[in-house]
């Protein structure tokens, strides 16, 4: 039975995703990823238009997807502790969850060309704004005391790529455990007042 296109498509994506994190993108053929899938390399652009598009995919969407978590998680509350509580979460669970698009998020943005690196950082920066304005509007309110929003949405943002490194789901804390606890971590690193 044939595979749909969309099929074959995610398969070449999961393949790609796989062993850009295994490999690097760099030592990364097109002729790996049709072997992965069993597609010749030359029958692979037929599904893709090249290796530089299958990571600006991954990137983009990745991206996507982290904002999307973001403004799902702070719709429901103007609270700007529990905003941030929330947006926290959603970072450090998307980071759980999708810990080799985090790994080839993080370390393959140098391999991305133009126009891809500059939509992909334009994505990144929308994103850590989104935090920055979370703990702005905590400080504003009074209920956050932190010298620099900048640096506590960073460190904030850390959290959650850290946990894409460390985290598994066979190990000794759930993800719920982790979400919940990290969610704790940056209401201290704002400084939640009482």
């Amino acid at each position: 039975m044939a595979r749909s296109a969309s099929s074959r498509a995610g398969d070449i994506r999961a393949a790609a995703l796989e062993l850009f994190t295994r490999l690097g993108y760099e030592a990364t053929t097109m002729a790996d990823i049709g072997a992965a899938v069993g597609i010749r390399g030359p029958s692979l652009y037929k599904h893709v238009a090249s290796k530089q598009e299958l990571l600006a995919q991954i990137m983009t969407s990745t991206m996507e997807g982290l904002l999307a978590a973001h403004l799902a998680a702070v719709a429901t509350t103007e609270d700007p502790t529990e905003r941030l509580r929330r947006a926290a979460e959603a970072h450090v669970r998307y980071h759980a969850r999708h810990r080799l698009e985090a790994f080839v998020g993080n370390r393959e943005i140098r391999g991305l060309v133009e126009p891809h690196r500059g939509e992909v950082l334009a994505l990144r920066a929308e994103y850590e704004a989104c935090f920055r304005e979370l703990v702005n509007a905590g400080i504003s309110a009074g209920r956050f005391g932190v010298g620099s929003a900048r640096l506590a949405s960073y460190a904030i943002l850390d959290l959650g790529m850290g946990v894409a490194v460390w985290f598994r789901e066979d190990g000794e804390l759930t993800e719920d455990t982790v979400v919940w606890q990290h969610g704790e971590f940056a209401l201290r690193i704002v400084g939640v007042k009482a």
